[in-house]
């Protein structure tokens, strides 16, 4: 597993389409619903006449850890959902999560450490899964 400061990331040697559908399975079985898809691939080509690889955002969100964060701090709504992202890198597909205590971290309030803490684990998890898969 590779990361950046923002983002955890695996890359596996397996078709676009069925790393999307194990990373759509990974996220549910960790309480995750995907409540936005953006095909990035499409709408570049329908905008801007461009064409690129696959790329698919998913905006993920486990409501429970969400109502936690809101709680302790109304405004990280600008933050959410977690992006899960899949992409076509060459000859491998890609995928990359936010690493949520880095994210999480830079609000500056300590009563987000534990859910963040969670949403790692689970983003952990994720990739885990997929990697497996």
């Amino acid at each position: 597993m590779s990361s950046v400061e923002y983002s955890l990331a695996i890359e596996l040697d397996r078709d676009f389409d069925e790393v999307v559908a194990a990373t759509r399975e990974a996220l549910a079985a960790e309480g995750f619903g995907v409540l936005t898809e953006i095909d990035v691939k499409a709408t570049m080509k329908a905008k801007l006449d461009v064409d690129r690889e696959e790329y698919l955002i998913l905006g993920a969100c486990n409501p429970p850890l969400a109502h936690r964060a809101l709680d302790a701090e109304p405004d990280l709504g600008v933050l959410l959902p977690c992006n899960v992202v899949i992409y076509r890198t060459g000859s491998t597909t890609r995928v990359s999560a936010v690493a949520a205590e880095q994210m999480l971290g830079m609000v500056g309030n300590d009563a987000l450490a534990p859910v963040a803490a969670e949403v790692a684990e689970r983003l952990d998890r994720v990739l885990a899964a997929v990697a497996s898969s």
